[in-house]
């Protein structure tokens, strides 16, 4: 009975302790914290601004500074996401990875109706003004020769190289860019321009979708014959 006693005021008095650690005149003061370094977190957040004094986004000056530059860590691959783009594009030249992205398979399976609907949605946003809405490389800036831009894009589905180019020929060129036509990392994710690599390959000679058969209706067995 005593001991019992003994462990009720020990745990009155801790939990008074607590308390009057945690409230202090004013209500401004917490007092004492338990576990600081969750209190007061030092983690980065990628949009918070930072002392320059402190931080650093240039590499020559980790050794002095703390080291930021707001990118993810190589190869890491967000919730959700696809991997990147296996091939990086050769400083001066890019003959060799880009021969080499013929060899890269587009890791997106077939895409059902609604994911083709938002590939060809976003086809017509990002690539429609140039190569057009029937892919026939007269959208509104060429417009038969009538429009802004001097030179005919690329026909995706009537030139020889385009309407036969493998898939990561074509994420290759959309992600760093080829001949005339310039980058779309920064406009369309890797998931997206894989998506509509897809959509323009549907569109393609030989590769069009087709609807599946229709099956004939079952034969109905209850129907009496004579």
């Amino acid at each position: 009975m005593r001991t019992t006693k003994i462990l009720s005021f020990g745990l009155m008095a801790l939990l008074a302790t607590g308390f009057t650690s945690c409230f202090r005149a004013g209500g401004h003061n917490t007092g004492t914290v338990y576990m600081p370094d969750m209190a007061y977190s030092r983690a980065v957040e990628t949009y918070a601004y930072r002392d320059s004094s402190k931080f650093t986004t240039d590499a020559n000056d980790a050794g002095f500074k703390i080291y930021y530059d707001a990118t993810p860590v190589a190869g890491t691959i967000k919730r959700g996401g696809v991997s990147v783009f296996p091939l990086t594009k050769d400083a001066g030249s890019d003959t060799a990875n880009y021969v080499a992205s013929k060899q890269v398979v587009n890791p997106l399976p077939a895409l059902n109706e609604a994911e083709m609907a938002e590939a060809k949605r976003l086809y017509n946003v990002n690539c429609g003004i140039c190569h057009g809405e029937k892919l026939d490389g007269n959208g509104p800036l060429y417009k038969g020769g009538e429009g802004p831009y001097p030179i005919a894009p690329k026909n995706l589905v009537a030139d020889p190289v385009v309407s036969k180019m493998p898939e990561g020929q074509m994420m290759y060129s959309v992600t760093y860019g080829k001949n005339l036509m310039g980058s779309y990392a920064a406009q369309l994710s890797t998931r997206q321009r894989w998506m509509v690599i897809h959509y323009v390959k549907s569109m393609q000679p030989g590769n069009q979708l087709t609807a599946p058969a229709a099956t004939a209706p079952a034969a109905d067995t209850t129907k009496k014959t004579k």
